[in-house]
C-alpha cells in the first residue's frame, strides 16, 4: 500500500493539534493513574482552600496532564456566586514538574466573613467547583469549627470526612497525621481493599508524593476539601513516626539522611495543601473578637528526642524542650496580647498530664508529660498573665478526650469545682486510624475507659472514648462554647451518617467542663 506524502503530512498535523506544544511527547504515567476518575481530568484531585484570613484565602488544585510537560499553564477565578456571573477575582498560574503540577494561590483583596466559589481552567478544562470563606472581622460572630486528626488509608472509609460535608461548618482544623508513611499491610486493617501507594514505606520525593496523591484521589476528602477551607499542620506521621527536629523513631540509618527526609517531607506538605508558605509552621487565624486560633509546630521547630521513660534524666534536663525556646516565647506573647474572647490552641499531642492505666504505659513521653519543663513553664505563663478562655484542641491518640486541662491534677485543683484548671482541652478521636478495640474487644476497652476516669487515675479527666472515629465539632459565641463529640458507625462500608456522643458546654470565664 502506497501512502502520499500529503497525507502523511496531515495526518502527523492531526496528530500533533491534540498535544500542547509545551509537551515532549512522553505520556505521563503515575502510580496512582488507576485510581483517577475520567470524567474528572485534568483535575483529578479536586480543588481545595486554606488558611483563610479576614481578607484572602488560598485556593488550590493539581492539574494532570496526559503528557509530560514543562510547563502548564492555569486560569483560576473566584466569584461570588455559584454560577461565576460576578467574579471578584481571576488571574493566572504556571506549574510545573517542579512542583509536582500542584497549584495554589493566594487570593488577595476580599472581604470578611464572606463565601466565595473558586475554580480553575486548565488544558482546555474547567474543574469542579470549590466553596471557601474568608474569616469574620466584625464583633463577637459565632463560629464553627470540626477538628480532625489521624486519617490513615489502610483502616478504612473516610466517613468522618463524609459527615463533615453535611455538617455547617466555617473551616475544617487538620491536627496532623493526614497521611502516614508506612508500606501496606504494617498499620492497617488488612481485611480492607485499599492499600498504600507506593507499596513501601516512603522516603524520597517521589515516595511522598505518591502518597499525597494517593490520598486526595479519595472521593469524601476531595468533597470535604472542596466545602470549606482547611486549617492544617503537620504531626509525626507527615515525615515519620515520633518525629522530632534530629532524628525520628521510624527513621534507620539504612533510609539514608533524616535531615533530607524531612526537606523532602516538609517540600511535598506544602506542595499538596492548600496552606500558606512562610518561616514557621506555627501561626494565627482571627475569628473577628470571637475567637483567635493559635496553631503550633510540635515537631520540627523545636522538639528534642523522647525520653525514654518518665525516670530518663532528659526528660528534666533544661536542654529538652517540646516547643523549642523561639516558638515557647511566640506562644506566651501570642496568648498575652490576644484581644479575642477565646484563645484557641492548635495542639499535636496531648498537654495535660494524662494516667493511662496500663501495667506497662501510665504516661506517654511523645506528649506534653515527656517533656514538663516546657508543660510547667506554659502553666506559669497561663497563670501569671491570667490568660482566660484558654482551650486546647489535641490530636494524635486516636482517643476522645476532654480534660479540665492542668499540667498536675493531684497539686492545687479540685475536681468538683474545677479550681485550679488553666483551661480545658478536648482531644479529637481520629478519622481512621486504629483505635483501642483494633487490638482488645470493646468490652475490654469500655472497662478500661471506667477505670481511667476514676480520680486516682486522671481526676481531670470528664470523658473518654478510646473506641470510635469520627472528628470533633466546636460551636463558638462570646458566651460559650459547645462541644460535640460526632462519631461514625463504622469504616467498613461508605456512610456520610454520625451521631453525637457526647457534648460538653464551656461557658466564659470558667475552666470547666458541663456536661450537657
Amino acid at each position: 500500500m502506497r501512502v502520499s506524502v500529503s497525507f502523511l503530512i496531515l495526518f502527523l498535523c492531526a496528530c500533533n493539534a491534540t498535544r500542547n506544544p509545551m509537551d515532549n511527547g512522553v505520556p505521563l504515567t503515575e502510580n496512582t493513574s488507576h485510581l483517577q476518575k475520567a470524567e474528572l481530568a485534568p483535575f483529578y484531585h479536586g480543588v481545595a482552600s486554606g488558611d483563610p484570613y479576614q481578607n484572602s484565602l488560598v485556593i488550590w488544585t493539581r492539574i494532570t496532564p496526559k503528557f509530560q510537560m514543562k510547563k502548564v499553564p492555569i486560569t483560576w477565578e473566584v466569584a461570588s456566586d455559584p454560577d461565576f456571573k460576578s467574579i471578584v477575582k481571576l488571574g493566572e498560574f504556571n506549574t510545573s514538574p517542579k512542583r509536582d503540577y500542584t497549584v495554589k494561590v493566594v487570593v488577595d483583596g476580599l472581604r470578611p466573613g464572606t463565601t466565595y466559589y473558586y475554580r480553575f481552567k486548565g488544558l482546555g478544562r474547567y474543574s469542579a467547583i470549590g466553596t471557601s470563606k474568608t474569616l469574620p472581622k466584625g464583633d463577637k460572630t459565632p463560629v464553627n469549627l470540626a477538628f480532625a486528626s489521624c486519617s490513615n488509608i489502610e483502616f478504612g472509609y473516610f466517613n468522618a470526612y463524609a459527615a463533615m460535608v453535611k455538617d455547617e461548618l466555617d473551616a475544617v482544623i487538620h491536627l496532623g497525621d493526614y497521611i502516614y508513611e508506612y508500606g501496606p499491610n504494617t498499620y492497617g486493617d488488612s481485611t480492607f481493599f485499599k492499600k498504600n501507594i507506593p507499596p513501601h514505606e516512603i522516603i524520597s520525593l517521589q515516595d511522598y508524593r505518591d502518597r499525597y496523591s494517593q490520598y486526595r484521589l479519595d472521593e469524601d476528602l476531595q468533597k470535604v476539601h472542596g466545602a470549606f477551607p482547611f486549617i492544617n499542620v503537620w504531626d509525626d506521621h507527615e515525615i515519620t513516626n515520633n518525629a522530632y527536629v534530629s532524628g525520628a523513631e521510624n527513621h534507620q540509618d539504612n533510609e539514608g539522611s533524616y535531615e533530607q527526609r524531612k526537606a523532602v517531607a516538609k517540600q511535598v506538605f506544602y506542595e499538596w495543601l492548600p496552606i500558606r508558605e512562610g518561616k514557621n509552621l506555627y501561626r494565627k487565624f482571627q475569628f473577628g473578637t470571637t475567637l483567635e486560633l493559635i496553631m503550633l509546630d510540635e515537631r520540627l521547630a523545636g522538639r528534642t528526642m523522647q525520653p525514654d521513660s518518665i525516670n530518663d534524666p532528659r526528660r528534666i534536663s533544661p536542654a529538652h524542650h517540646l516547643l523549642g525556646d523561639t516558638q515557647m516565647q511566640w506562644l506566651i506573647k501570642s496568648l498575652k496580647d490576644s484581644k479575642a474572647i477565646w484563645k484557641i490552641i492548635g495542639n499535636q499531642v496531648i498537654f495535660s498530664y494524662s494516667d493511662w492505666g496500663h501495667e506497662s504505659f501510665r504516661q506517654n513521653m511523645d506528649a506534653w508529660d515527656g517533656y514538663p519543663n516546657d508543660q510547667k513553664t506554659l502553666t506559669r505563663a497561663i497563670t501569671a498573665n491570667t490568660i482566660e478562655n484558654l482551650v486546647f484542641v489535641t490530636g494524635d491518640t486516636h482517643t476522645a478526650w476532654a480534660f479540665e486541662a492542668t499540667s498536675d491534677p493531684f497539686d492545687r485543683y479540685d475536681r468538683t469545682t474545677g479550681e485550679g484548671a488553666i483551661g480545658v482541652e478536648f482531644g479529637v478521636t481520629s478519622i481512621s486510624s486504629g483505635n483501642a478495640n483494633e487490638r482488645s474487644p470493646d468490652e475490654e476497652v469500655r472497662a478500661h475507659e471506667k477505670e481511667i476516669l476514676k480520680p486516682k487515675f486522671n481526676p481531670h479527666l470528664k470523658y473518654v472514648n478510646m473506641r470510635d472515629h469520627g472528628y470533633l465539632k466546636l460551636m463558638i459565641n462570646s458566651d460559650e462554647i459547645i462541644a460535640e463529640y460526632k462519631i461514625v458507625p463504622g469504616l467498613s462500608t461508605r456512610s456520610p451518617e454520625s451521631v453525637v456522643d457526647k457534648t460538653f458546654t464551656v461557658q466564659r470565664g470558667r475552666q470547666r467542663l458541663m456536661e450537657k
